[in-house]
C-alpha cells in the first residue's frame, strides 16, 4: 500500500480492482480504518479502480498534531487523487467520510463524479455530545468509550447474529490513537456545512440507517432536500450500514454509480 504525502502528512492508501474502469473513492468512518470496506470490495472491484485510504490519525496513516478540520481532511483527498493522477473519482463515505464528502462536492466539483453520503450529516446542533467524548477518551482511553460506541454502531439484533463483525469493528476502534481520534472528535464538534449543501452539483445519493441514531434519517432527509436533485435509500441498519446490511449497501451503490 502506498504511503502519499499530504502537506507533510503520510496518508496510508489502498488502489485495487478494475484497470481501467471508472475510479471509486472510499472514506472511512471515525475510529475505522480502510477495513471497514471489506464487505463491499469483492463486488466493487469487479466494477471500479478502487481507492481507500486511512484518514489522517487513523490506522496506518501519521498522526499529525491538530487541528484538523474537513477542508483539512478534503485536500488530503486531493493530494490522493493528484499522486496517483485521478482527474476525477466518484465518492462513497460514512459517517465522517460523507462529511468529507460534501466538503470535496462543494469545493471541489470537477474532481468528483457522483456522490454517496452514507450514515452522516451536515450539522450537529449541540455540540456536548462530543465535548463529554472528548472528556471521556482523554481521560480514560477509547476502552472507556467502546462499548457505548458499537452499540450505536450496530444494532442489538446484528451484534447477537454476526459478534464476529461486531467484534472486528471494536478493535479496529481500539487500536485507532488517542490523539488522532481526539482530534478528529475536536473537530466535528464545531461541524457546520449546512451553507455547502445547496453548492453541490454532482448527482447524489443519500444512506440513512433506520435505526441510526447518531446521524438519523432526519439528518439525511435534511441533506437530500438541500442538495439539488439528490435522492435517498433507507436501510434497515443503525450507523455501520455498509456492515450491518453489507448486500443491501453494495448494491445501492453500485446501482446508482452505474445507472445513467
Amino acid at each position: 500500500m502506498p504511503m502519499i504525502d499530504a502537506d507533510g502528512c503520510l496518508l496510508n492508501v489502498s488502489v485495487e480492482g478494475r484497470d481501467g474502469g471508472p475510479t471509486l473513492m472510499l472514506s472511512n468512518s471515525l475510529g475505522c480504518t480502510l477495513q471497514m470496506w471489506e464487505p463491499q470490495m469483492k463486488a466493487l472491484t469487479q466494477v471500479f479502480r478502487v481507492v481507500r485510504y486511512d484518514r489522517r490519525g487513523h490506522g496506518k496513516s501519521q498522526v499529525p498534531d491538530g487541528p484538523y478540520s474537513m477542508e483539512r481532511f478534503g485536500r488530503d483527498v486531493l493530494a490522493i487523487l493528484d499522486d496517483l493522477n485521478i482527474e476525477k473519482a466518484h465518492w462513497c463515505g460514512l459517517s465522517m467520510g460523507g462529511m468529507v464528502g460534501q466538503w470535496l462536492g462543494a469545493n471541489a466539483p470537477e474532481r468528483m463524479g457522483k456522490i454517496i453520503l452514507a450514515n452522516t450529516t451536515c450539522y450537529f446542533p449541540d455540540p456536548t455530545n462530543w465535548h463529554n467524548r472528548i472528556k471521556a477518551v482523554s481521560e480514560g482511553g477509547l476502552a472507556a468509550i467502546a462499548d457505548t460506541v458499537i452499540a450505536g454502531w450496530l444494532t442489538a439484533d446484528f451484534r447477537e447474529r454476526a459478534p464476529q463483525a461486531a467484534e472486528n469493528l471494536k478493535a479496529m476502534l481500539l487500536a485507532t490513537p488517542v490523539k488522532g481520534y481526539l482530534a478528529c472528535c475536536e473537530a466535528l464538534s464545531t461541524l457546520d456545512q449546512r451553507e455547502l449543501l445547496p453548492t453541490i452539483k454532482s448527482p447524489t445519493l443519500v444512506i440513512a440507517g433506520r435505526h441510526d441514531m447518531g446521524t438519523t434519517v432526519a439528518a439525511g432527509e435534511f441533506m437530500r432536500s438541500r442538495i439539488p436533485g439528490a435522492s435517498m435509500t433507507i436501510l434497515d441498519a443503525a450507523h455501520i450500514s455498509n456492515v450491518e446490511q453489507s448486500h443491501a449497501f453494495t448494491d445501492a451503490v453500485v446501482g446508482f454509480l452505474t445507472q445513467r
